[in-house]
């Protein structure tokens, strides 16, 4: 619930020449760092509507052999949880991916023909996917190909590699025919659609023979209504109905998926004994405990643990975390990031971090709905080493954890940006055709050269640090996932960026040394509203709403601004001709709606109110403008512009002297496809089905 993604302007709008790196008055805080890696290429792939990059990791050749060791324990143990997502995603993803892996390594046909490559494209979407359905619009990817050609790549293949499970290839070809090739058959790993069964028309791996009236009766049974430490029910466990009663089937050592949670931890203990400092230690421990027992209030004791470690230069997300892959925003999904702490790029958000109390005592929420003291928490940034899981190979740039209320509440959070995987995205957009295609104007274009870059930078770091810490539930009022269901995770996000927007038009802004002047919150401005009304579009089919929870919200927020502005003008769609732009009239004006609406999220969460907060998803935030959506589309195809990117990751490669690690050395993969392989065999441990 608390990640910030690279959004489609940020793909779009850093183009044309390298950026410009930002000017600062002596004292101030560096604002961006040199956008181009001398002699690394970054660009790696393009297939589909995806695009793959690399990153470099800085910082990695000065850490001490003993961090160097413990980064490679936990690069492990991150990797060896990768299955876990692909079948949590869907319950045949790792029949799928097997299959293809063996085409991939052993087909004996010709390899040259237009259907191979084909397959060869779908492979690598899945691959990208973590599974048969779309990353973000969570519907299933077709095949290019028919099924009489997937039956000849079977027939031409060593077919013992196969995923047969005492079947019979025969056997295993028929039951791949609904479930690659049939788009009504589990057609949506995630549907948030309102008005159904969320649980029931969501074909991830969470739940089985259960309603969704059931969980949450479930759950309501269970919970706790007046505890002031409630724990995260359903976070680690798939809900399964036996003999008419239901079963939670826990994600642990002896338990589901044991067979991949039993390699995490073997690894971790290894972290252990080379843990930087004791804190960070205990967290290392309380989260190996957490996997041996699967129970949520060891869970709780090690986030509490993780964000008091704040000393310690490698830094590690491991577990079932985020729940934007369960449609009713319980169970999280596996993922890990492996870090590195930038000590000059954090000072910029350590400052805003500094800041927490004077952003949440001025902010425009109701007095009660305010924090009195806002604690614990940590801004960073950091360069990730690896990441795994529902953080590969798409990324978010910028992490706010732990998810929990009350520990952020009571304890505190951190909140990180990424910065090489920000980096690695601004040096491949610097290279895109597309800058003059949706700026407004001359004006518009050189603040956005200019300052473009600090401005997201900005954004996802106010997000992070103040968004999501900001604000509190009123007394009793249960947390979002009961209360706001399916539209939480918009919403939350959609709170989050209107802290940031409201912010970033601020002169504290500038009074503290994190931007030059208020032109970066112009362009801002201009950045998100081109986003959420227009670019963002060519993420999704003809035809079809919004579905994905951050896109959602970015139409929510721009959308809600320009009509509620309209009266007097504020946001203005500009013809010329035949083509859609955005012109801002009144920032001044345009500051004060973004403000209304987090009033009004804000009141949503802290009351608890599903009508409301409902209305505004459904009414902002889902429907689309079927000819401003051809018309951004059609633009788009001259451009050839992916909408998607993501990444090949590093590879730690251990220095070994009569058994004991004595170096690790870094390296970085260029061929997708082959990392893609290399981790099918290194690190498949689940069975087919599970």
């Amino acid at each position: 619930m608390k990640r910030s993604y690279l959004s489609v302007i940020s793909l779009l709008i850093f183009t044309s020449s390298l950026l410009e790196a930002q000017k600062t008055t002596p004292g101030k805080i560096a604002e961006i760092r040199p956008p181009s890696i001398s002699g690394f290429v970054v660009e790696a792939d393009r297939f589909a509507d995806v695009q793959i990059l690399r990153y470099q990791v800085p910082g990695f050749e000065t850490l001490t052999p003993k961090q160097k060791e413990l980064a490679y324990y936990l690069y492990e143990a991150a990797l060896c949880g990768r299955d876990i997502i692909w079948d949590q995603k869907y319950r045949n993803n790792l029949k799928v991916r097997r299959t293809i892996e063996t085409i991939w390594k052993t087909y004996k046909g010709d390899r040259s023909t237009a259907e191979f490559h084909k397959f060869e494209d779908y492979a690598k979407q899945v691959w990208f996917s973590n599974g048969i359905h779309h990353h973000y619009a969570s519907d299933k990817i077709i095949p290019g190909f028919s099924f009489e050609y997937f039956q000849e790549l079977i027939n031409k293949s060593d077919k013992p590699q196969l995923p047969l499970d005492g079947k019979t290839v025969e056997q295993l070809v028929a039951s791949m025919q609904s479930v690659m090739f049939d788009p009504t058959v589990d057609s949506k790993t995630v549907n948030l659609a309102g008005g159904i069964d969320n649980v029931t028309g969501s074909a991830n791996n969470f739940y089985e023979g259960v309603t969704q009236k059931e969980v949450e009766e479930y759950y309501a049974s269970k919970t706790d209504t007046k505890s002031k430490t409630p724990l995260s029910y359903g976070l680690n466990s798939k809900i399964v109905k036996e003999n008419g009663k239901i079963v939670e089937k826990t994600w642990k050592v002896g338990g589901m998926y044991t067979q991949a949670i039993e390699k995490i931890v073997y690894w971790l203990e290894k972290a252990v004994t080379v843990a930087e400092n004791d804190q960070q230690k205990k967290a290392l421990e309380l989260l190996v405990q957490y996997y041996r027992t699967g129970d949520l209030k060891t869970f709780d004791d090690y986030s509490v643990a993780w964000v008091k470690d704040v000393n310690s230069t490698i830094d590690v997300v491991n577990g079932f975390i985020e729940v934007y892959q369960d449609a009713i925003g319980k169970r999280g999904s596996y993922e890990s990031v492996v870090s590195i702490k930038d000590f000059e790029a954090t000072k910029k958000i350590e400052t805003i971090a500094k800041n927490a109390q004077w952003f949440e005592d001025n902010s425009p929420l109701l007095p009660n709905h305010k924090k009195k003291e806002v604690v614990g928490i940590i801004g960073k940034s950091i360069n990730v080493i690896v990441e795994s899981g529902d953080a590969a190979p798409s990324t978010p740039i910028g992490i706010n954890l732990p998810n929990s209320d009350w520990i952020r509440d009571s304890i505190g959070s951190k909140s990180v940006a990424l910065g090489n995987i920000v980096n690695a995205y601004n040096i491949s957009s610097a290279k895109s055709p597309s800058t003059g295609e949706f700026s407004l104007n001359e004006e518009t274009r050189e603040r956005s050269r200019k300052y473009g870059n600090l401005a997201s930078e900005l954004h996802t770091d106010m997000h992070e640090v103040i968004g999501h810490a900001s604000g509190q539930l009123e007394p009793n009022v249960q947390p979002p996932d009961i209360t706001l269901k399916n539209y939480q995770n918009a919403l939350e996000e959609a709170r989050a960026d209107l802290v940031a927007l409201y912010y970033i038009y601020d002169q504290k802004l500038v009074d503290i040394g994190v931007m030059p002047s208020l032109e970066v919150g112009k362009t801002e401005y201009e950045s998100y509203l081109l986003g959420g009304l227009l670019l963002q579009l060519n993420r999704v089919e003809l035809g079809k709403d919004l579905e994905e929870a951050h896109m959602r919200n970015r139409q929510l927020v721009a959308k809600w601004a320009y009509e509620k502005g309209k009266s007097e003008n504020v946001v203005e769609l500009i013809k010329r001709d035949g083509k859609t732009f955005v012109q801002i009239n009144d920032y001044t004006k345009l500051r004060s709606l973004f403000g209304d609406l987090l009033k009004e999220i804000q009141r949503i969460k802290s009351q608890g109110d599903f009508e409301a907060g409902k209305a505004l998803i459904e009414n902002y935030g889902v429907k689309v403008d079927p000819v401003l959506h051809k018309e951004v589309k059609d633009r788009f195809a001259k451009l050839s512009v992916a909408p998607y990117k993501g990444f090949i990751q590093p590879r730690l490669v251990p220095v070994e002297v009569n058994g004991k690690i004595t170096d690790v050395k870094i390296e970085y993969p260029s061929s997708f496809a082959d990392q893609m392989i290399e981790y099918g065999t290194k690190y498949s441990f689940l069975p087919n089905d599970n």
